[in-house]
């Protein structure tokens, strides 16, 4: 089991830092993170294949296809501006660049999408419902599309189908505006945030695992985890610290520095925020999972990957620290 997880995991990792130093090589200023997108897409996609299999598997009807769209949507929301500049660079100018005081920037398209997603899974339920008649009336004196059906069934799909749209697209659009941080430091700037905030968060995913089995006693919430301790809790923040350090102290200036751009960098005195601040968003992002799995009856969110199980199953963390991380280094940068 071990060793299938291991072996899944470097898999991934070797997957994604490829992507992100190929995006890095080739990227241009204004279009960082576009060759990140097929990444972006399996792990969001991916995702909401899973949160949805264990809302199907337990009975809970959802519209997958309308949460793998609004997810979708969501995500790439933020590589509009960079889409638009790539066109512009491609086609020598004939295609202007995005505006640099336009109103909406990566982080209101991320928004304009989830709104839009919203109406849209409220446009597909009105053309499917079907009208609910009360249990004191004759079927037969109501019209033909009339049918008796639990009042809460449409308000329960579309609450369901907005859920998954936003718990996965919202921060997922983030990773990719985490790739956009301090571009106008460096194309790389942008680079080594984001492979700071994946290694010091699953970093505490690691160091709680390991201090867990060695020195684990007290159970931190057994009603949802119960191989969850104390112990490795605080071993996973400890992990993640030192992390978040090394990466602010020789990863940033391995990336980044140049004469240009060394006091650009964030400082390391960052990693005692950011390293407890990603552990612990990324405890209660694996928590809410154990609680989902828990509730549809599921020990894996999927089997996609051996040792590892679903792709939600290496999400789950990350989904929670985004927030946190971008924060962090958005207000460093």
């Amino acid at each position: 089991m071990l060793i299938d997880r291991l072996r899944s995991a470097a898999v991934l990792i070797a997957i994604a830092v490829g992507c992100l130093f190929v995006d890095a090589k080739f990227s241009t200023p204004g279009t960082e993170g576009l060759l990140v997108i097929p990444l972006l897409l399996f792990f969001a996609l991916g995702t909401t294949w899973d949160v949805t299999s264990l809302l199907k598997s337990s009975g809970r009807d959802v519209w997958r296809a309308g949460c793998m769209i609004g997810v979708g949507a969501i995500s790439l929301g933020p590589a509009i501006p960079a889409l638009v500049n790539a066109a512009s660079q491609l086609s020598g100018g004939a295609i202007g660049a995005y505006p640099e005081n336009c109103p909406i920037g990566q982080l209101g398209w991320a928004l304009t999408m989830a709104i839009a997603s919203l109406f849209a899974l409220l446009i597909r339920e009105m053309r499917t419902y079907v009208a609910v008649v009360p249990k004191e009336l004759d079927a037969s004196s109501e019209s033909a599309n009339s049918i008796a059906l639990p009042a809460s069934s449409s308000i329960d799909r579309t609450m369901r189908a907005a859920f998954v749209s936003l718990y996965v697209g919202l921060p997922m659009s983030l990773l990719f505006a985490t790739r956009g941080l301090g571009s106008d430091i460096s194309t790389s700037w942008g680079l080594a945030a984001l492979l700071t905030m994946i290694a010091t968060t699953k970093s505490a995913d690691a160091g709680a695992y390991f201090a867990g089995k060695a020195l684990g006693r007290h159970k931190l919430i057994p009603r949802l985890s119960p191989g969850k301790t104390w112990e490795g809790a605080i071993g996973g923040v400890v992990m993640s610290t030192f992390v978040a350090m090394a990466c602010l102290r020789w990863l940033f200036p391995a990336l980044v520095a140049d004469a240009n751009t060394v006091t650009s960098l964030p400082a390391t005195s960052w990693a005692f925020i950011l390293g407890p601040a990603l552990a612990i968003a990324g405890m209660v992002g694996d928590l809410a999972e154990s609680m989902f799995k828990r509730d549809c009856g599921a020990k894996d969110s999927g089997n996609w990957l051996p040792g590892l199980g679903g792709v939600w199953d290496v999400t789950d963390s990350l989904i929670a620290a985004i927030l946190p991380a971008f924060l962090c280094l958005a207000a460093a940068a």
